[in-house]
């Protein structure tokens, strides 16, 4: 495969993940093609691009599994992506330490729920108030 086809493959792959990302909710079939088609474009940029698209194909990757909920490969994807970082090289921009660090911090973030609702305003008990002890001057 030439490097320029490479490169195409890499660039629509990236971009078909962020469709996927951006949707609110995904069929099975979705998430497949999105966890496949992520790693793809790393693949791809790996073998064509320079050290900055293997860092951001990793974040990709890395914010793929942190969205679906699967922190470990979310954790090794996110860990790749700021070595990759760290070593510097071709193309990095000052923005790529920040977004390293950010997906290994959605790595590392458990899921987020909805909090259970509080009953109603007069269903908690009123703490007690602590009595007040004058300062003075010793």
């Amino acid at each position: 495969m030439e490097a320029a086809e490479q490169r195409q493959y890499a660039v629509s792959l990236f971009n078909r993940t962020w469709d996927l990302l951006e949707l609110s909710e995904r069929t099975p079939e979705q998430i497949d093609e999105m966890i496949h088609i992520a790693h793809a474009s790393c693949y791809h940029w790996g073998q064509v691009g320079a050290p900055a698209n293997g860092a951001r194909g990793e974040w990709q990757c890395a914010r793929v599994y942190a969205t679906l909920g699967q922190p470990e490969p979310a954790l090794w994807h996110a860990r790749r992506c700021l070595e990759i970082v760290e070593a510097g090289g071709e193309g990095l921009e000052d923005w790529d330490l920040p977004s390293a660090q950010q997906a290994l911090a959605h790595a590392l973030s458990p899921p987020v729920t909805a909090m259970k609702p509080v009953a109603g305003p007069g269903s908690r008990k009123k703490a007690p108030r602590a009595s007040r002890t004058p300062m003075t001057a010793s």
